[in-house]
């Protein structure tokens, strides 16, 4: 028989694999893949009879092996009942409700309009740092309650169309509305002595005032200097001499000495005007000028 030349076959080789080996040999392969990676010990299902064999309480199947159990596991009966089970366990337990959300309950109580307030802009003599006081009457605030504030950006709020150069400071105090003042989205300084607040429980006042973080540089004077401008440099020492801001003269020449006791440079003569020049009468009909 020539089994070198037939279909499948390899020079050196054995011949073609029968259906039954092709099938042992998946079992095994499955065998060793199960029991890399997974671990029999935690099937529920798996069970060691007395004699020494392994049980599938699942399907109620015997095998002698582990690895014989695990290839049962990854069959097609198995998997059904795998199935099966699962389908009547969810139709036989009841039907779990979901957690209810936490709602946080809104107070409801009638409000008696908005309060009166008072806003003063202030700007630091020293510094030149701007900032806000506001003084709120609260005379018919409820017993208990503290007024409340906070700053909400402007796209947070829905009466107006958002834009980015505003944010809004909120006042809220039981039983009056909710009040809100619109002041430019600038960083606000949070320092102990920039930041405060008070309530006067006898005047039934509330106050806040917060100054802005500084953004333009301040000069030795004390004025603000527009953005981009650097301090000035220090002045030389000693008294400004006159003649300082005299223009320096044409062609690089040295500016002479002052005589002495005068107060000043000595004053320019007057230029006589130029007169005018003569009109050229127009040449007769007929003639060009060369």
């Amino acid at each position: 028989m020539d089994f070198q030349h037939r279909a499948g076959g390899k020079t050196g080789s054995g011949g073609v694999a029968s259906a039954s080996e092709s099938n042992r040999d998946r079992r095994e392969r499955l065998r060793q893949l199960a029991l890399e990676t997974i671990d029999i010990n935690k099937d529920p299902y798996f069970m060691k009879n007395h004699l020494g064999s392994y049980e599938c309480k699942l399907c109620l199947t015997l095998h002698n092996n582990e690895g014989s159990y695990l290839a049962h596991t990854q069959g097609k009966k198995h998997q059904t009942n795998l199935a099966r089970r699962a389908a009547k366990e969810a139709k036989e337990s009841p039907a779990q409700p979901a957690p209810a959300k936490l709602k946080v309950e809104v107070k409801k109580f009638v409000k008696i309009g908005r309060p009166g307030y008072k806003v003063t802009k202030q700007r630091d003599p020293e510094i030149g740092q701007q900032s806000l006081l506001f003084q709120i009457d609260y005379p018919e605030i409820a017993e208990g309650i503290g007024p409340r504030h906070r700053f909400m950006s402007a796209y947070e709020q829905r009466i107006e169309p958002p834009d980015r150069r505003w944010q809004y400071l909120l006042f809220a105090a039981e039983p009056y509305e909710t009040i809100a003042f619109k002041v430019p989205s600038r960083e606000i300084d949070k320092a102990e002595t920039r930041f405060w607040t008070h309530w006067n429980k006898e005047t039934k006042q509330f106050f806040l005032q917060f100054h802005f973080k500084m953004e333009k540089a301040i000069s030795q004077s004390g004025n603000i200097l527009p953005p981009g401008m650097k301090h000035p440099p220090p002045l030389m020492s000693g008294p400004r001499q006159p003649g300082d801001n005299m223009p320096p003269p044409p062609g690089g020449m040295s500016v002479p000495p002052l005589p002495p006791g005068a107060s000043g440079p000595p004053p320019m003569p007057h230029q006589m005007p130029m007169p005018p020049m003569p009109m050229r009468p127009p040449p007769p009909e007929g003639l060009t000028l060369s």
